[in-house]
């Protein structure tokens, strides 16, 4: 037993504890501590909210957020219009746009940004589940193109079946992201779109303000290479 402790177990929740990100010794002592104080039926509570999360938490098969069920209940919700996918780096993000109350599309979460430094590379990323949702829309677009006209019936221009946003930090990495995502999705000939600039140069979605980043995808705008 490590001396600084006078108990094993509660040196193995100091340093469980002490793993979390900016969790440091000192607070993990200090609430490992706490939690003996409390009713054995709220630790209990705790330990198998824990234990569930790990355990039973999926990711929506069609967006990547996190969900209980197959398909998240953003996905799920027919009320909301599906061809129009807001790309962004992390489930964060997804709760930032929806606190806007701005946005009634869906979303794709690529779990990360391309970071040649940090070794995260396209293939890292859900980048390919992407495409391959775009596809099928796409094709479900000519599809029903094709029942409202026929074969040879009028076709008249207009606009993209699909929109996609490009919501993604605005720093090298975020850009560089972006520009890669749009030379995959450009020959599919979908809108691709950007949030429009009322962020800074590098800002993170998550600390953006409610209202300058719901303006942001209210007027968003092409994006441009």
């Amino acid at each position: 037993m490590n001396e600084k402790y006078p108990s094993r177990l509660l040196e193995n929740a100091v340093e469980a504890i002490g793993s979390l990100p900016g969790v440091g010794s000192r607070s993990a002592l200090r609430l490992a501590l706490h939690l003996l104080k409390q009713p054995k039926e709220n630790v209990h509570h705790f330990t198998q909210a824990i234990d569930r999360l790990a355990d039973e938490v999926k990711y929506c098969r069609e967006c990547m957020m996190l969900s209980d069920d197959e398909v998240c209940s953003i996905c799920s919700d027919t009320r909301r219009d599906h061809h129009l996918i807001c790309v962004v780096e992390s489930v964060r993000d997804v709760m930032s746009i929806e606190a806007t109350g701005q946005y009634n599309g869906v979303y794709h979460v690529l779990g990360g940004i391309i970071s040649p430094i940090g070794g995260v590379g396209p293939s890292d990323l859900t980048i390919r589940q992407l495409v391959e949702r775009l596809e099928r829309l796409v094709a479900e677009g000519e599809t029903s193109e094709v029942a409202r006209h026929g074969m040879d019936g009028p076709r008249v221009p207009s606009e993209p079946p699909v929109e996609v946003i490009l919501a993604l930090s605005g720093d090298v990495e975020g850009e560089t992201t972006s520009f890669y995502i749009y030379r995959q999705i450009q020959p599919l000939g979908v809108k691709v779109s950007t949030l429009a600039r009322g962020l800074g140069f590098g800002d993170d979605l998550e600390y953006a303000d409610a209202l300058t980043l719901g303006r942001s995808i209210v007027n968003r705008q092409l994006f441009k290479p």
